[in-house]
């Protein structure tokens, strides 16, 4: 009798263990590039045709506020690989490096028995801290000219191939819409037909570049559709979350590299059927950081045994929560890609501050205000047009705080910084942007220097969160 009962405890355990492996979902991160949420149809964006994102949007749950620390390309996927801020992960700087010790995502799943895969656009080193399994199909430069020919067959195998029980995470980092703007077909978006938001100005070149753009974010689209046609041809449709975002804001003044929300805000949306709810929005706010630990915490780890920044929002996930952080936090560091300009700021879904630490400075950044781009038409007309002359001085000369009603105004137009009617929004905000600084170890000033970002790129951090 005692032999049976112990065999019996044995089935049921190993019928338990079963039950939650299989009960553990696949992974699918496609990730954009360089592409402004709300030029996204389903955040409110008027001119991009994105019926492939659309449909996607309507089978699972849009998170209204999700944000990500810096609005860079490495600094953001460093933060969403790690689920540390940039201070914490060592990448507080565009073309830097991690610090070598930290563990990742690979690591993460890994050790929870996921084979743990990238394809695309990698930019984040070094790789002992990132080994991803490598998947081919798609370019890893985002400045190729065209971008090279996609092929989602090596993304199908990776998600068919069995290995065991081992379920798969894969992430898919797409090379559009980053600049050069070559792909898709701008036929699409006359330039006369284009309702430009109220943050870039009004120049034929820029009308013209904007259609290209537009025409990228609608090739992106197309490869979403491409992919997500794969995961269902795999056979894995309905046992994976997939995860879209947008990264962080385009290459237009105001967006990428800056702190207003078209820079830090990112698109989230949310797919897993079954468990995910459907053709629905949360307004919970989430960060990059939070994403590992809720893949972590999905797949049956505990991501308190993590140094993470971030936490889990499995619950807002599952539709059995609406809120999560209370607070945004971000960043910029301006070197290498211009002169130093360092940035902070913080949100709290409502209201967005921002402190800029040197604003006696003139704001310069070496891409986006390169000679023979569409700024050079801005700074033409400057002269002659007054609200090109406004946005100009807007991104080029900023004062030293910045607060603004987000909700209300969600291009961050009007600054509220010196409205006495806002003052107390602006302490309480300030005073909580002070308190992460701190815990962060952030030196201010002295973090966006050549100094700091050479050293960064060889192992030797200068400035890092304490542990």
């Amino acid at each position: 009798m005692r032999t049976l009962r112990a065999a019996l405890v044995v089935v049921i355990v190993t019928w338990c263990g079963i039950a939650h492996a299989a009960d553990r979902p696949n992974f699918l991160i496609i990730m954009a590039d360089d592409c402004t949420h709300s030029d996204l149809a389903v955040y409110g964006g008027r001119n991009a045709k994105t019926p492939h994102l659309d449909r996607f949007a309507s089978q699972g749950l849009v998170f209204n506020r999700a944000y990500l620390a810096e609005a860079m390309c490495q600094p953001c996927r460093a933060e969403l690989y790690s689920g540390r801020f940039p201070m914490g992960n060592g990448c507080a700087w565009n073309h830097s490096a991690s610090i070598p010790t930290i563990t990742t995502m690979p690591q993460h799943l890994g050790a929870l028995g996921y084979r743990v895969g990238i394809a695309g656009k990698i930019h984040v080193g070094p790789k002992k801290a990132f080994p991803f399994e490598m998947v081919g199909g798609y370019d890893r430069s985002c400045v190729h000219n065209p971008t090279q020919p996609h092929n989602v067959a090596d993304v199908k195998a990776f998600m068919s191939t069995k290995q065991g029980d081992k379920p798969f995470c894969l992430v898919i980092c797409l090379v559009e819409p980053h600049r050069p703007w070559v792909m898709g077909d701008a036929s699409q978006y006359p330039p006369d037909k284009i309702q430009l938001p109220p943050n870039i100005a009004d120049t034929e070149q820029t009308r013209k570049e904007y259609g290209a753009y537009l025409a990228e974010i609608t090739y992106m689209d197309g490869q979403v559709g491409e992919i997500l046609d794969a995961l269902d041809d795999s056979g894995h449709a309905d046992d994976t979350l997939v995860l879209f975002s947008s990264e962080q804001g385009s290459q237009f003044p105001g967006n990428k590299w800056t702190n207003w929300d078209t820079g830090v805000h990112t698109a989230l949306i949310a797919r897993w059927p079954g468990r995910t709810p459907v053709h629905q929005r949360t307004d919970a706010i989430v960060m990059y950081a939070d994403v590992l630990p809720t893949l972590v915490d999905l797949a049956g780890g505990d991501p308190a045994s993590h140094h993470y920044d971030g936490t889990s929002f499995q619950q807002v996930l599952l539709g059995k929560a609406d809120t999560h952080r209370t607070y945004a936090y971000t960043e910029h560091n301006n070197v290498p890609e211009g002169t130093p300009y360092p940035v902070r700021g913080v949100t709290d879904g409502t209201f967005r501050y921002v402190r800029n630490l040197t604003p006696d400075a003139a704001y310069f950044e070496k891409h986006l205000m390169a000679k023979g781009t569409y700024w050079t038409t801005w700074v033409d007309e400057e002269s002659t047009d007054a609200r090109t002359h406004d946005l100009i001085e807007r991104f080029v000369h900023r004062p030293a705080e910045q607060l603004y009603n987000t909700s209300l105004d969600p291009y961050e137009m009007v600054n509220l910084a010196d409205d006495p009617k806002h003052a107390a929004i602006k302490a309480k905000l300030s005073a909580e942007l002070d308190r992460w600084l701190k815990a962060q170890g952030d030196p201010g000033v002295a973090q966006d220097t050549q100094e700091a970002y050479e050293a960064s790129k060889h192992g030797n951090h200068l400035y890092r969160a304490p542990e």
